[in-house]
């Protein structure tokens, strides 16, 4: 596949960003998707059609909504984020815990920045999280929840598989989704600290917090990302303390 394609990265800036701002939610979007369509070229990259990042104040969030034949994982910031879906799934989110929906033929789901009613009404700061959506291998699954802590690993300042559907990551820890074709990683680097991307045709680097140097393109500050084409095997250092989030794939998806 990455014959066909030409090498090359883009730096998309965090301001560029499409944004959604209402009194509880501020929320900016990677790619244009449903309503958020001004742009018919920034549909996707890869298999990754929805990389938003999101700010929910406290006592609010997303009610009750459907999704279909989507692989959704959610990755937590800051704060903590409640889960609550009709296929009898619930919980809390919170950093270093990965959570995957898959929500198949179709499943209704909440988030909430809520935690805090069940500690006695206690003030909650927001919940920062970022969420992203990929297209499975398969549509019409029977729709499912995983969620695994993998803390821990994070200390190790290198990456660390996040989610994969990849063969050569089934016995690895990590949630699963249900796309053979990618992963997603994360790296929480102290300042010096430094990770090599992998080499696939399509590769998306997200600074989540701080700002890293990426070899041979220069600065990425919070919010920024960089889209790889048929490329890969570049270091990213940390200039100050930061948490990078990196899907990895080898396949795309025709809109």
């Amino acid at each position: 596949m990455s014959a066909l394609l030409t090498p090359g990265v883009e730096v998309r800036r965090g301001e560029a960003r499409l944004a959604s701002r209402l009194s509880w939610l501020d929320s900016k979007h990677s790619f244009s998707l449903g309503t958020h369509r001004p742009d018919p070229a920034n549909t996707h990259h890869g298999v990754l059609l929805v990389h938003n990042e999101d700010l929910v104040q406290p006592g609010t969030g997303f009610d009750t909504h459907p999704h279909r034949d989507m692989e959704i994982v959610t990755w937590v910031l800051q704060g903590s984020l409640v889960h609550q879906d009709s296929g009898g799934h619930s919980g809390v989110i919170y950093p270093g815990l990965a959570q995957r929906m898959s929500a198949g033929t179709g499943i209704l789901h909440s988030e909430k920045n809520d935690t805090y009613r069940a500690a006695g009404g206690l003030p909650a700061d927001p919940v920062h999280f970022v969420q992203m959506w990929v297209v499975p291998d398969e549509a019409g699954v029977t729709p499912g929840y995983e969620q695994l802590e993998i803390d821990a690993e994070l200390l190790s300042g290198g990456l660390v598989r996040v989610a994969s559907g990849m063969d050569r990551h089934k016995d690895a820890s990590a949630i699963r989704i249900r796309n053979r074709h990618a992963a997603l990683y994360a790296a929480r680097l102290r300042p010096g600290g430094q990770v090599t991307l992998p080499e696939a045709p399509y590769l998306h680097l997200f600074v989540a917090r701080g700002a890293v140097d990426l070899e041979g393109v220069g600065a990425l500050g919070e919010g920024d990302a960089a889209r790889f084409t048929a490329t890969g095997g570049h270091r990213v250092t940390a200039s100050e303390p930061a948490e990078i989030l990196v899907w990895e794939m080898h396949a795309a998806v025709d809109l």
